[in-house]
């Protein structure tokens, strides 16, 4: 009998294992979780580190939670539990960083993951686009133009009121205000590859009281660029410029009653090549140059078809880069001009032909001398043996120096071969160059201070001209869209020709509206 009720309780304790559906006492997640809940403060194991609950009945090693309890009342229960006056429980770690599974015991542990996130990445859909930089404008009072397209537009509108103490450069000449208003639309194109711009403007000047030298102005130009491949380019441009003759000219006849007009048009077509650091450029362009017929006070026309003429032009120039900022260059152009009668009103052959070798420069230094000079010699030829040769030392010029960040300079230098009908007179040598410097006293309140000198040479006479501007200007900045400008300035010219001298003091006020 004792026999049978030993061997009744031990099949009853060997009955007695591990039921599935209970944790294990042996188990040491329930250890962690006993020596948590019961054992003194001093003698509780630090809490471990894990990114989910510990698995419940029925959930194995997986993590799953088979009771259905929200987290909020298992801390509630969890806290129910606990001890009166023990303290809670240290929060836990935010999961550690992801990282490559680890072996232990022959067993992938669970990789863990950790989400680290922006809150733009957060809630940024994933197939939304980037979003692009709207582009910064360093100057607040400068226009940004309009977009229409894959283009940038820049139109204003700009109206002047001044008075001219001698608007007709003689001797002796009076004063008279007038008034001027100009339009003006700059387009430029925004494409990755290749490129298109254009430069419109007009203006229109009417003078009070001398309304014979009223004066209409057109400038129009188009170019673009095309890149054929990396290291080859097409640059094209086209023109049109309108215009009177200048007050005081030779080439006027006694008695007008008005200015004459003239207008030029042309286009140019060029090639450019790049081996490395060499560049090659070949040009051509044709312009054609046509005036009007002159009224006299006598009721009266005078032709001037004679001045009429077209120019072919022929470029060569092949440039190195020396250094980064520093491009040498050496250039040779050939013209060649056709009248429109071969015999002008003094019965000579104007017809010429000339060739123009050039040295010079690009310039661009940390953004601080950007430009490009250049001086050549200058041959012309004409075809009437009459006519002298017109021989001279020529110099193009477009500098530009940032000496601050308030203070800009800039430096321009043009040459030209004018066409002449005064006897004997081949034409007029013109050379023109003048000085640009503005000072930002403020970021809205610009001051400019301008310099000019010219020098006019007739070959074939002894007559020598020599032009002189000095000016100065101020700007006041409202916003982007709306400018208040003034300028006083003096012309001065002294000549070798009795009679020609002449001084002017011009004051200008204006408004220029622009976006």
């Amino acid at each position: 009998m004792l026999f049978a009720l030993l061997a009744a309780a031990d099949a009853r304790a060997q009955s007695v294992t591990t039921s599935p559906l209970q944790p294990s006492l042996t188990d040491p997640r329930h250890a962690q979780q006993f020596e948590s809940d019961s054992a003194p403060e001093g003698l509780r194991a630090p809490e471990p580190e894990r990114i989910a609950a510990p698995p419940r009945s029925g959930g194995g090693d997986t993590g799953f939670d088979s009771t259905g309890e929200t987290a909020k009342s298992k801390n509630k229960k969890k806290q129910a539990r606990r001890k009166p006056g023990a303290p809670h429980p240290a929060p836990s770690r935010p999961p550690a960083p992801p990282g490559p599974p680890q072996r232990s015991g022959g067993r992938a542990a669970a990789p863990q993951f950790a989400v680290r996130a922006t809150y733009a990445e957060a809630y940024r859909p994933p197939d939304a686009p980037q979003r692009r930089s709207m582009p910064s404008n360093a100057d607040a009072f400068e226009p940004l133009g309009l977009r229409l397209g894959s283009f940038v537009v820049r139109p204003s509108i700009d109206v002047t009121r001044g008075y001219n103490s001698n608007p007709a450069h003689s001797q002796n000449g009076s004063g008279s205000y007038f008034a001027t208003a100009e339009t003006a639309l700059q387009l430029r194109s925004d494409w990755s590859r290749h490129s298109y711009g254009a430069d419109l403007r007009g203006s229109f000047t009417r003078y009070d009281t001398e309304r014979d030298l009223n004066q209409p102005q057109v400038d129009i130009k188009t170019f673009s660029r095309f890149d054929i491949a990396r290291d080859t380019r097409i640059d094209t441009e086209s023109r049109f410029y309108l215009s009177t003759d200048y007050p005081g000219s030779p080439n006027l006849q006694a008695g007008i009653a008005r200015l004459p007009i003239y207008y030029t048009y042309g286009s140019s077509v060029g090639l450019t090549r790049s081996f490395n650091r060499l560049e090659l450029t070949a040009k051509g362009s044709i312009d054609q140059f046509r005036y009007n017929d002159s009224q006299l006070t006598d009721g009266t026309t005078a032709s001037n078809r004679d001045r009429d003429f077209d120019q072919y032009v022929g470029q060569l120039r092949a440039s190195y880069q020396a250094t980064p900022g520093v491009k040498p260059f050496v250039e040779i152009a050939a013209d060649m001009r056709q009248h429109e009668l071969p015999i002008d009103r003094n019965n000579l052959r104007r017809d010429s032909r000339a060739l123009t070798p050039k040295l010079g420069t690009t310039f661009e230094l940390t953004r601080k001398l950007t430009g490009e000079i250049g001086v050549g010699y200058l041959m012309r030829r004409f075809e009437d043996a009459t006519l002298p040769d017109m021989r001279g030392v020529i110099a193009d010029a477009s500098l530009v120096w940032t000496a601050s960040a308030l203070t800009t300079a800039t430096l321009s230098a043009t040459s030209r071969a004018e066409e002449s009908v005064l006897p004997g007179v081949s034409g007029a040598l013109r050379r023109d160059a003048g000085l640009k410097v503005e000072h930002a006293f403020r970021r809205w309140l610009i001051g400019t201070v301008t310099l000019g000198y010219g020098l006019d040479q007739y070959v074939g006479s002894p007559r020598e001209d020599t032009r002189t501007s000095l000016g100065a200007a101020i700007t006041y900045k409202f916003n982007r869209d709306l400018w208040l400008k003034g300028e006083v300035r003096r012309d001065s010219l002294r000549s070798n020709e009795p009679g020609s001298d002449y001084d002017a003091n011009v004051v200008m006020f204006g408004l220029k509206l622009q976006r």
